[in-house]
């Protein structure tokens, strides 16, 4: 476990910022993390897993923790499902593939999600219909301060829509070190119906998919839509799509018949983000380096030296466009450090 001074974290957040850390170390060994936290003050750390849902926007005065943990063991099974547990420091994207490979189901709709399996409980991450709670079963974490273990249940959780618990009341306060699975061996429960993803199949000549056949699928469209961090630095969706009431999505559907949406609910309507910022006219837009992306207005990108003051600062240009528009704000997904 060394400890590096000084340390760019350029390669170590998806938006590729290069601030600076005035000490790094990897933690790969739960003993070391432990170590770790019980010779250092929660004040002094800054926790990193895989760096994919953060903008930083100056450099990190405290010791990075870089959650490096891995593993995939099975836990249990039988005929019908199986259950998984995966350290935190696991690939996201590298775990569906696995679980694809060995013919488990429930992770399909979720690939080519950037980062770690140890954030995603922290966001509730989804994508296509699909949300972590509903593989999860439960995480394992340590409290920073008390370096105490505990496991917390999906009602412990209390996941929502792009949020938890470790968002709110216990953020900051624990870090993941592992997260348990519950997926299916047959039987698998397709979810198709949500964005491209039938559209992509047909044109694809597939009438019976599989969970590889939907993995690809969605592999396919948001390689369409997204760009890949490794050549363009993002963080995926910057904002959430926001949901309103059925009473406000009828004022706005008068003003601008062909809005799309998702019911939530009864009385909540989701609208996308992405359109209301295309029709705020600001898809492809670029100050310097930061930009909006050309395919899909939900994406902030940095071109190559853009500051995360930069994008923050695009981020609330952006809010503010909106918000004058339609009358409705715009949540950041991404979490801003600064």
């Amino acid at each position: 476990m060394q400890v590096i001074r000084n340390f760019s974290l350029k390669d170590y957040n998806s938006f590729g910022i290069d601030v600076r850390a005035d000490k790094f170390v990897s933690v790969s060994r739960i003993d070391d993390l432990r170590r770790l936290l019980k010779k250092s003050y929660s004040s002094e750390l800054f926790i990193l897993g895989g760096g994919s849902n953060m903008l930083l926007t100056q450099d990190i005065h405290k010791t990075v923790v870089h959650i490096a943990l891995k593993g995939i063991e099975v836990v249990s099974e039988n005929e019908n499902e199986v259950i998984l547990e995966v350290a935190a420091g696991e690939n996201w994207h590298e775990l569906v593939l696995h679980t694809i490979e060995k013919g488990y189901g429930g992770l399909e709709n979720l690939s080519l999600i950037p980062g770690n399996v140890g954030t995603s409980p922290i966001q509730n991450i989804g994508a296509y219909g699909v949300e972590l709670k509903d593989c999860f079963i439960s995480c394992h974490a340590m409290n920073i301060q008390t370096i105490e273990e505990r496991e917390f249940t999906r009602k412990e959780c209390n996941f929502g829509y792009r949020n938890s618990v470790f968002k709110n009341e216990l953020k900051g306060l624990y870090i993941i070190t592992s997260v348990r699975f519950r997926l299916t061996k047959k039987n698998h429960q397709l979810n198709l119906d949500y964005g491209a993803i039938r559209n992509e199949l047909e044109n694809s000549g597939i009438k019976n998919p599989g969970i590889k056949d939907i993995s690809n699928a969605v592999i396919a469209i948001r390689r369409s839509k997204l760009p890949d961090p490794k050549e363009i630095g993002n963080s995926g969706s910057f904002f959430k799509n926001p949901v309103i009431t059925k009473d406000q999505f009828e004022e706005l559907q008068r003003d601008h018949p062909e809005i799309p949406s998702y019911h939530v609910s009864e009385d909540e309507i989701k609208i996308p983000a992405g359109w209301l910022i295309d029709q705020s006219g600001l898809k492809g837009y670029r100050n310097g380096d930061a930009g909006v992306h050309k395919n899909q207005a939900l994406v902030l990108v940095n071109y190559g030296e853009a500051t995360g003051e930069e994008i923050l600062m695009l981020a609330k240009m952006i809010q503010d466009k909106v918000s004058q528009k339609f009358g409705v704000p715009l949540e950041a997904e991404v979490n801003i450090i600064e």
